[in-house]
């Protein structure tokens, strides 16, 4: 049985960690609120975004001439997937859970006779997968919202490093990891499609239909100058924009699964302290019979 000076020092350790997760929690908490905001703001512009990508990508003949980053590379044999994690820990699965979709879709691709490249924003993504994936890695980077606030320009600048690797026959597809914020509790790891722009033909053609049978006639867009232009223009902002979303929603995912990660652990931890405390006041109350039994066996004896 611990004697009741470890007792003592195991209460005293508890209560100081106790301190640190309860204050992490309270510097997560005041973090998140400004994060929520930056992702709820930054989900209805880049929804849009797609949206009208879609509207005007449909009215578009496509050609030989049509951008690169519309129509792809005319193959799917290099894959490279961009993972957008935490550069710290102590929040839970956020990272875990990112990661563990990342390996699945890594390997899926593998095991298809893909050619995966991997692209880590984050530094938690990069040290993990570097064991495992280590020469598939073709770059990183890190301390993206260190300032506590998430630029478009660290956006802009993991984008440029795509399209440059894109012009240079790097990959073929795109595709963004990231975990979605959906609310405080809620963040659910995502697969997106960047390179070549994600086309829902099918859909597209169902509503053709549709309004073939009404008898109506849909109307194409006019373009000014002409869509090869536009869409060379609004593709590489629309890649810059979905990267800068990404990294908004998983600032406040990691904000959001630190504060209730931090949350759990001082309830565990005021737990820990009750039950050390019972154990100490037993342990105590033994100690004291203990000597009380020998003080009365000693008088006996004399």
């Amino acid at each position: 049985m611990p004697s009741l000076k470890e007792y003592r020092n195991r209460i005293v350790s508890v209560k100081s960690t106790r301190k640190i997760t309860s204050a992490m929690k309270m510097v997560a908490a005041s973090k998140l609120k400004k994060a929520q905001e930056q992702a709820q703001a930054s989900q209805p512009y880049a929804t849009a975004m797609i949206d009208m990508m879609r509207r005007v990508a449909a009215n578009v003949v496509v050609g030989p001439q049509s951008p690169k980053l519309l129509i792809g590379t005319g193959s799917d044999q290099v894959h490279l997937v961009v993972l957008v994690t935490s550069d710290r820990g102590l929040c839970g699965g956020f990272n875990s859970n990112v990661l563990r979709r990342t390996r699945l879709e890594i390997r899926k691709l593998v095991a298809e006779g893909k050619t995966v490249k991997l692209l880590c924003v984050g530094r938690k993504g990069r040290d993990i997968l570097k064991r495992e994936f280590g020469d598939r890695m073709i770059n990183s980077f890190s301390g993206i919202g260190a300032k506590g606030k998430v630029n478009f320009a660290d956006a802009d600048q993991v984008s440029q490093y795509i399209l440059e690797q894109f012009s240079a026959g790097a990959f073929d597809v795109c595709t963004l990891m990231y975990n979605e914020f959906a609310s405080v509790l809620a963040q659910r790891p995502i697969a997106q499609q960047l390179i070549p722009f994600n086309m829902p033909e099918m859909k597209v053609a169902n509503e053709n239909a549709k309004t073939e049978e009404k008898g109506e006639v849909k109307s194409p867009y006019s373009f000014e100058p002409e869509e090869e232009l536009i869409l060379g223009q609004l593709l590489p902002r629309n890649l810059s924009i979905q990267i800068f979303r990404a990294l908004l929603d998983s600032a406040a995912g990691e904000q959001a699964a630190r504060m209730t990660a931090m949350d759990n652990a001082t309830r565990n931890a005021g737990d820990m302290i009750n039950k050390l405390s019972v154990q100490y006041n037993r342990a105590r109350q033994a100690f004291i019979t203990k000597e009380l039994i020998e003080i009365i066996s000693g008088a006996e004896a004399v």
